[in-house]
């Protein structure tokens, strides 16, 4: 059996495996890969790679393609409680026509994966809030990272709002209490991170302006604007400063025994400007956070 579909404009320069997965249907990106790769999948007439980038028009075949082939009859998606729905709306900062912003709670994924099941988008989807659409997911923010996230009602929002995160358009400051008394008041922080593409080893560029607010001999308090978005950056590049953040578990040193459950990162601040409109939203740090904070006798100045 023979499948075309057509390439509208809201699908225009997608990656062809997002492409299907947003538009034909979620398979697995294993059976993609694959079905690219012998033919079965084909983008006007030719054999592509899962890179190529889909444009207005394009005729993407499907041959003989089992759209279950891969797909695990056990996998489970995430139902939320109405509790759990009810708790996570009143986190809302901004509902309007076209997006929301929420202040997240730390210990929640944004999108289900192998290691996460509770996740933000299974629950919005859930909510009334999204009873005539459902959320997109414009951008990131760690399971353990608290603070600002935005989610889009629909599909042209969400690649209007997913450009501006890649053009660097939007501005973000994060706010985190790290290990240690950091000599600079503030600056730059550049660094060449290192991840892994399967076994592919990449090098990134990161860049982050800082400046301590208030600090200690035990602790200093730093609010973070990041420059680039690379994956935990900001942990990371404290990590190589020598001042890891605090609860961090992951991006730590062997001499910092990690007593603390929550990690003190949290998205303070987002700011970006659409058709002219300025947009500035803040969210307030979480009580664990301003707890550890007089504790610690640090000052809350902020903004």
């Amino acid at each position: 059996m023979i499948k075309t579909f057509t390439v509208d404009e809201q699908f225009s320069d997608m990656r062809i495996d997002r492409y299907i997965k947003k538009a034909i249907k979620d398979i697995p990106q294993g059976l993609i890969e694959k079905s690219l790769r012998n033919g079965r999948i084909k983008l006007n007439n030719k054999k592509v790679k899962s890179s190529q980038r889909v444009k207005i028009r394009d005729e993407l075949t499907f041959y003989n393609l089992n759209f279950n082939e891969g797909v695990s009859k056990n996998k489970k998606f995430f139902q939320p409680t109405k509790t759990v729905i009810k708790s996570n709306e009143r986190l809302i900062i901004e509902n309007n026509e076209n997006f929301v912003v929420i202040n997240k709670d730390a210990g929640i994924s944004v999108q289900g994966g192998t290691k996460s099941n509770k996740n933000l988008i299974d629950i919005f989807r859930n909510s009334k809030i999204f009873e005539n659409t459902k959320p997109f997911s414009v951008h990131r923010l760690d399971k353990d990272t608290s603070g600002i996230f935005i989610i889009a009602k629909n599909r042209k929002t969400a690649q209007l709002l997913t450009s501006l995160f890649r053009l660097r358009r939007v501005h973000k400051s994060y706010l985190a209490i790290c290990h240690g008394s950091i000599d600079s008041s503030k600056g730059v922080l550049k660094n060449i991170l290192v991840r892994y593409d399967n076994k592919k080893k990449i090098n990134e560029n990161a860049e982050t302006m800082f400046r301590v607010i208030d600090k200690n001999r035990y602790c200093s308090f730093v609010e973070m604007r990041p420059i680039t978005g690379r994956k935990h950056q900001l942990r990371k590049q404290m990590l190589l400063l020598g001042h890891p953040i605090i609860g961090d578990s992951k991006y730590n040193l062997q001499n910092h025994i990690n007593q603390n459950k929550n990690l003190m990162l949290h998205s303070s601040q987002i700011k970006f400007m659409i058709n002219s409109k300025k947009f500035t939203f803040n969210a307030p740090l979480p009580v664990y956070f301003e707890k550890y904070l007089k504790v610690k006798r640090l000052r809350f100045k902020i903004f």
